[in-house]
């Protein structure tokens, strides 16, 4: 038994001693691009579900049904939430392509059945997932109410997820928000523009920027073959005046003096 115990020790220092010089001699790709193991998946999958099941279990579930909460929790969802994990109508995001592990689709899955557990991963976050930790910018009522919300998500079509948000008070949760990127409807059909409720809300310093002469370029004339609104800096210098004629005599004295024609 003893040399058992011997030979599984020894095994262990050995294992963990290989990986220790495989992660410092950078074998391990760290790259959200590159997939882990399945072996390496399911062991991290684990041991998340296992965290939260266990550090939620003990939470209080409050009366979801509230339709207050519930649109409260449909503004701050939209303005905080979207990029990742979707909506009713909203195709997948840059950043809901680019995460690993993939967030899932809230939109269809909701709180999954566990409230609690949904309320923990918000306040708390998920490290090492880009999941954020929200609680420390939020107080636990806003924090149910995105609970609330994501409960009756999943029955909700675009339409209906749009008239929830609109009759929201949008992105608060008590101060100390900040702007966030809304992603909604910048992802809906292949071919549009993704950008383009970034681009609708430019600021007014970057058309400024593309011709900072606008105004005076719109009422100067320009010469035959130059294209109008083009900066006057790209327009070729004037030729230079020619120079008056002039004459010179000498006084008396020695000294010249010169007129000018």
């Amino acid at each position: 038994m003893k040399r058992t115990i011997k030979t599984l020790v020894a095994a262990s220092l050995v294992g963990g001693s290989a990986a220790t010089a495989g992660a410092y001699f950078g074998l391990v790709n760290v790259g959200a691009d590159d997939p882990h193991l399945p072996a390496v998946y399911a062991f991290l999958s684990m041991a998340r579900d296992r965290s939260i099941e266990v550090r939620s279990r003990d939470i209080v579930v409050p009366d979801l049904d509230n339709q207050e909460l519930i649109r409260a929790g449909a503004g701050n969802y939209n303005a905080m939430c979207i990029g990742c994990h979707l909506a009713p109508g909203v195709a997948e995001t840059e950043l809901s392509q680019a995460l690993y592990p993939a967030p899932p689709n809230l939109a269809e899955i909701g709180v999954d059945g566990n409230p609690a557990a949904a309320f923990w991963t918000i306040k708390h976050g998920i490290k090492a997932t880009g999941m954020p930790a929200w609680g420390k910018s939020m107080a636990d009522p806003y924090i149910w109410g995105m609970v609330a919300f994501l409960q009756q998500l999943p029955e909700l079509d675009a339409q209906e997820y749009r008239a929830l948000v609109a009759s929201s008070g949008g992105h608060q949760h008590g101060g100390g928000e900040t702007d966030m990127h809304n992603h909604e409807n910048q992802h809906g059909t292949p071919g549009d523009d993704h950008h383009a409720g970034e681009m609708a809300g430019a600021s007014h310093h970057d058309a400024a920027a593309a011709d900072h002469h606008g105004g005076d370029l719109a009422s100067a004339d320009h010469p035959a073959g130059e294209t109008p609104g083009a900066s006057h800096h790209d327009a070729q210098p004037a030729a230079a005046a020619p120079k008056p004629a002039t004459k010179t005599h000498t006084h008396a004295d020695g000294k010249e003096h010169v007129h000018a024609h």
